[in-house]
């Protein structure tokens, strides 16, 4: 029995080392499955060896990891599906590693979730040994990757007409993956013709390194389209940024130290307002070639750095220009992005036929825009007009003769208004009628020289309905600016209603003569006066709301030369800054129901010693108390100025804005 086990333990040990040898063959390679994935169609886990991808569609489905020393190679044409995975799915390049993504103007490479939402997925994100303020081997906010070394000529590989959409995926309550995320990402990758769309989060970011991009196109990226932190270097040359959505953040938002990037060639256009240029700390950049429109804010200092640190066409950032300078890129000759651009259309010249505005395309208002005679132009609900801060040479006119309508509603008021909305950015509305003006007939205005006045005190210039107007009051010499809306001799078959003149340096309303009636004014920090008239005005108007809070406006009212009597139910005037509320000059005078007055230091200005019976309150004649000031006729009135205020809780459409 011993020599049995013997001979059968020999036979054992002699036979292992080619069981040994059987095994090691049939051990898959490192990363095999990676490999056979890809061969399949699936991206999915971490690349440990080059890999050409084939120009046809691939299926995203987790991480997809490039390792160091190994290239991934994506051929023109490609199409990549994320899955609607969020965070779990993304494609990243370490450091070592790189990515050549070889696309053409006819055969870009996609990669988008099935539906281009935002969030779907991840992004793509390139770690390199570029220098950053953050040190070196530093991990990422996206996926813990290390990043960062003192190879500013590092090379990532080339990346060359890419089109990426529904990336921005949320990591945690401080950080989401972006479209782009350059880490530390060196002068020696090649970045050019890249298009991100629709990301929750940015378009692209630079965390250091030196990398420049050129032709980039980004799309309604709910937070910043370019950032920038950690001392990047690079350059970004002709960029596109378009925001057509609420609630985005802004177009360049630059962080932490400054190592003063390049931008050249940036063109920017919002159709909802926001903030354009954002710096952080003592960020900054050098920009040429800037055009924004759009934007309700061009620069924020958010921590009040220097000023000096931002240089735009060759001179210190100013916040109070609006930089909307004829644009410098034209993406509609980039036919490698897919995308519908929002229509900018230029709004100068004349009106000379029936015109009817689209309210999908956003509208610049470049200079005068003049609706002549047997011309009518409509503008529908929801249509959004950004008026250049071009002062006196940017505004809207309609000739006697002309008309306009405005069909704003409640839900979709129609905003005509310069971008920052700033006092005096541009004229504002004039009409001009056929309706009597004491003036006599074919009198030529004080704002833009038109011809208005006759006997036809039922002629119609058409009607306003829903419209808020903001910026106006631009200074035509020492004694004339434009004001929100000019009257002259309009008639009563005109229609106006729900107007709202916001931020107007002159007057917020003016009739000069005529007979039409208004009805639902709101009036707020208009400079001079909120509601004047002169010339035998002789309409009315309801529901009347004035707001000031701001120093050295005019009054809430200034009635002037002959009095027409106009008509005046439920006014409600509210300053928080004192001043004048009721101003009559001359032999001027109106009729005044549910006056309430709060706020004022003076309620009635007889400035030349009128009569106070030409005003008419509560049913009487005014009744009022001198103040007894020298040379002044000033009253308080006794009576009649503490009606129920207006209640304006459901005049949502005056926060309308572009």
């Amino acid at each position: 029995m011993k020599k049995l086990v013997l001979k059968v333990l020999g036979l054992a040990i002699l036979a292992m080392p080619f069981l040994a040898s059987c095994d090691d063959d049939n051990d898959p390679k490192p990363g095999q499955d990676v490999i056979e994935a890809l061969d399949n169609g699936t991206m999915n886990g971490t690349l440990v060896e080059d890999y050409i991808l084939s120009a046809g569609s691939y299926n995203l489905t987790g991480s997809f990891i490039v390792s160091e020393g190994v290239t991934l190679t994506i051929p023109a044409g490609t199409q990549i599906i994320a899955d609607n995975g969020g965070t779990d799915v993304y494609i990243a390049v370490l450091m070592g590693g790189k990515i050549n993504i070889n696309g053409t103007e006819s055969s870009p490479v996609v990669m988008s979730s099935s539906a281009a939402k935002p969030g779907d997925w991840g992004g793509l994100t390139i770690c390199g040994k570029a220098s950053t303020t953050a040190g070196t081997d530093i991990k990422a906010e996206v996926g813990g990757f290390l990043y960062g070394g003192n190879d500013n000529t590092d090379n990532s590989g080339t990346i060359s007409h890419l089109v990426i959409k529904g990336t921005g995926a949320q990591i945690n309550p401080e950080s989401q993956y972006n479209g782009v995320s350059f880490y530390s990402v060196g002068s020696g990758t090649t970045v050019n013709n890249v298009a991100v769309i629709n990301g929750a989060d940015d378009g692209v970011e630079f965390f250091g390194g030196t990398v420049s991009v050129t032709n980039l196109f980004l799309q309604n990226n709910e937070d910043d389209a370019i950032d920038w932190t950690e001392g990047w270097s690079g350059t970004v040359t002709n960029a596109y940024v378009e925001h057509t959505i609420a609630d985005f953040s802004t177009v360049l938002e630059a962080d932490k130290d400054n190592a003063n990037p390049k931008i050249i060639n940036l063109t920017a256009v919002s159709t909802t307002g926001g903030t354009a240029l954002q710096f952080k700390k003592e960020s900054g950049a050098t920009i040429t070639g800037l055009s924004l429109s759009g934007y309700e804010k061009t620069i924020d200092m958010k921590d009040d750095g220097p000023l000096a640190n931002v240089i735009i066409d060759g001179e210190t950032a100013d916040p109070a220009n609006t930089y909307n300078a004829q644009a410098t890129v034209d993406p509609g000759n980039w036919t490698w992005v897919d995308a519908e651009l929002a229509e900018v259309v230029e709004l100068k010249g004349n009106v000379t036929t029936d015109l009817t505005l689209d309210a999908s395309k956003s509208y610049r208002l470049t200079g005068a825009y003049i609706v002549q005679e047997g011309a009518k132009l409509t503008i529908p609900a929801g249509t959004k007009i950004h008026a250049d801060a071009g002062g006196t040479d940017v505004y809207i006119a309609v000739l006697m003769g002309g008309m306009i309508d405005i069909a704003g509603t409640a839900d979709n008021p129609v905003v005509i208004a310069s971008d920052q909305a700033i006092p005096g950015d541009w004229g504002g509305l004039t009409i001009c009628g056929k309706a009597t003006t004491s003036a006599g007939t074919d009198i030529t205005a004080e704002v833009g020289g038109f011809i208005y006045g006759g006997n036809d005190d039922t002629d119609n210039s058409g009607s306003i309905d829903y419209l808020v107007i903001k910026g106006t009051g631009a200074q035509i010499n020492s004694e004339s600016q434009y004001n929100g809306v000019s009257l002259y001799s309009v008639g009563s078959g005109t229609t106006i209603g729900n107007v709202a003149v916001i931020n107007g340096s002159d007057d917020g309303i003016e009739f000069f003569g005529g007979t039409v009636s208004v009805a639902n004014i709101y009036l707020e920090n208009n400079e001079d006066d909120a509601v004047d008239w002169t010339e035998g005005w002789s309409g009315s108007i309801t529901n009347t709301y004035i707001s000031h809070t701001i120093d050295g406006f005019s009054t809430a009212f200034e009635g002037d030369k002959e009095n027409g009597n106009p008509q005046f139910e439920n006014v409600t005037a509210i300053s928080t800054t004192g001043g004048t509320a009721l101003q009559f000059k001359k032999e001027s005078g109106a009729t005044i129901t549910n006056l309430h007055l709060d706020g004022y230091d003076v309620d009635l200005d007889m400035k030349d010693n009128g009569a106070i019976s030409n005003v008419k309150i509560a049913g009487a004649n005014a009744d009022a108390t001198s103040q007894n000031v020298a040379d002044k006729y000033y009253y308080t009135l006794n009576s009649g100025k503490d009606a129920t205020p207006i209640d304006i809780s459901g005049w949502s459409w005056i926060e309308a804005s572009l």
